[in-house]
């Protein structure tokens, strides 16, 4: 049986002596889980022509981006401390440009599993932008990163979040 969270403020990574602690999951059942998470990165007009147009130096910008994105869905236990390793059974990364210099990623993961993957949303679409950065900072060193953000999850004990 999962252990239910005994913190004051009943935050699950925390006991009731406020200590860090894993979330036991071995009671939960397994469930269809989905997160959509999405983030922005602002840039100047010329770097954002430069990547609509294939012209970096380094290469496929986007290219490179979305596996890097991918890469880091599936690596985000070992980036934060206490997630949990899930198995993932699929990402979806695609970018767009809502606005001429606001490039967007947005990353879809699923899994059948005991917890969800928000997390693994979000770091991929953060690791996504950072990767973009990367790629274009010698043109570009201004650019910001912006709004990353939870859009949807499904799945588990809390169901369905949309974001308003």
């Amino acid at each position: 049986m999962a252990m239910k969270s005994t913190s004051p403020k009943g935050l699950t990574h925390f006991d009731a002596k406020g200590q860090a602690r894993m979330v036991d999951v071995s009671g939960k059942p397994m469930s269809a889980r989905l997160a959509i998470a999405e983030g922005v990165i602002v840039m100047a007009a010329k770097t954002a022509a430069m990547i609509r147009e294939g012209g970096a130096r380094k290469g496929d910008v986007l290219g490179v981006a979305r596996i890097a994105a991918i890469q880091a869905a599936k690596r985000t236990d070992a980036l934060i401390p206490l997630c949990h390793p899930v198995p993932i059974s699929g990402i979806d990364v695609s970018w767009d440009f809502p606005e001429d210099t606001r490039l967007r990623c947005q990353v879809t993961v699923k899994t059948t599993h005991q917890t969800g993957v928000e997390m693994e949303a979000l770091t991929a679409v953060g690791v996504g932008l950072l990767t973009v950065y990367d790629m274009c900072k010698a043109a570009d060193r201004g650019m910001v990163l912006e709004d990353i953000r939870l859009m949807h999850k499904e799945g588990g004990r809390s169901g369905r979040w949309d974001r308003a």
